[in-house]
């Protein structure tokens, strides 16, 4: 079997997933223009609820992750009401310090509940994988990979053909407009935390499912960062397409350069990526450039 096949079925199922996470990214840049740098920690505290609620009531998965989205949803909107909503106004690096901050105190919420040990999730997805002929994908990063593709078009369905994601789209555009319209924007803003923190949960669980969770499975949030800067950062296309773009790029640096750098280069690539952007097309692949004119 043709390796390279192998290698772009297993980057775009990976991918997806990356896509995932980076919309929560996007939505609460949309509406907010704030970068959350804890998504991570989200994603963390998600698949650590969703296995908790899973091992200590034996409920069924589909069971815990609801429960586990509604926790999240709740927690995007508490988090959104206690600590951001009070920094209206402020400058953006400001905000975006506090997030680092609350990316810390997650991570130490979850090392104090859970400890730092690795942690596998019992049985989720049907064990087969799908042999397609020409690849074959593991059964984890198959059902991964479609159960992001669902909720990605969900949220990007809400977003664009319902009430709330008109008003989520009209405080994107201009926040003083959508106020004129009697939208309510600092709710506008909860709720873009509230699906933030959701997607997040969402890829949380997910990428335990394919390989484990531990406290440090949060430093993908870092990683998807070049996902959304590569992409746009004000667009859901971009996300998707992006993680597209960083997981097949992973995979074929894992296969052709870790033979020639002695490992690592797999790692390393996205945040490459990230520089070389940032360099080039600091609005990203889709995202709006704004001129300023003095």
């Amino acid at each position: 079997m043709d390796i390279i096949p192998q290698i772009i079925v297993s980057g775009l199922a990976a991918g997806g997933v990356y896509g995932l996470i980076a919309l929560g990214f996007v939505l609460i840049y949309k509406a907010t223009s704030i970068l959350n740098l804890a998504t991570g920690q989200f994603m963390t505290l998600g698949a650590f609820m969703c296995l908790s609620i899973m091992g200590q009531t034996s409920a069924p998965f589909y069971v815990s992750f609801m429960v586990t989205m509604a926790f999240a949803a709740l927690l995007g909107v508490v988090i959104e009401r206690v600590i951001l909503r009070p920094l209206i106004g402020e400058p953006i690096i400001s905000v975006i310090m506090v997030t680092i901050g609350l990316a810390s105190i997650l991570r130490g919420l979850t090392h104090i509940i859970w400890s730092p040990d690795y942690r596998s999730f019992p049985p989720i997805f049907p064990p087969q994988p799908l042999d397609l002929g020409f690849a074959i994908v593991p059964s984890g990063l198959l059902w991964g990979f479609i159960f992001a593709m669902v909720c990605t078009a969900l949220f990007a369905a809400t977003f664009r053909y319902t009430r709330t994601g008109l008003a989520m789209r009209a405080t994107a555009s201009n926040q003083q407009a959508a106020l004129s319209m009697g939208i309510g924007v600092k709710n506008v803003f909860a709720l873009s935390w509230s699906f933030a923190a959701v997607t997040a949960a969402i890829g949380g669980i997910i990428i335990g499912n394919i390989s484990g969770i531990s406290i440090h499975m949060g430093d993908i949030g870092l990683k998807v960062l070049s996902v959304i800067i590569l992409g746009g950062l004000d667009s859901i296309v971009g996300a998707i397409v992006g993680g597209f773009i960083i997981g097949l790029l992973e995979n074929f640096a894992g296969v052709y350069l870790d033979a020639v750098m002695g490992g690592g280069t797999k790692e390393v690539v996205p945040f490459v990526v990230l520089v070389i952007i940032i360099m080039i097309r600091p609005y990203g692949i889709f995202g709006k450039e704004i001129i300023e004119r003095v």
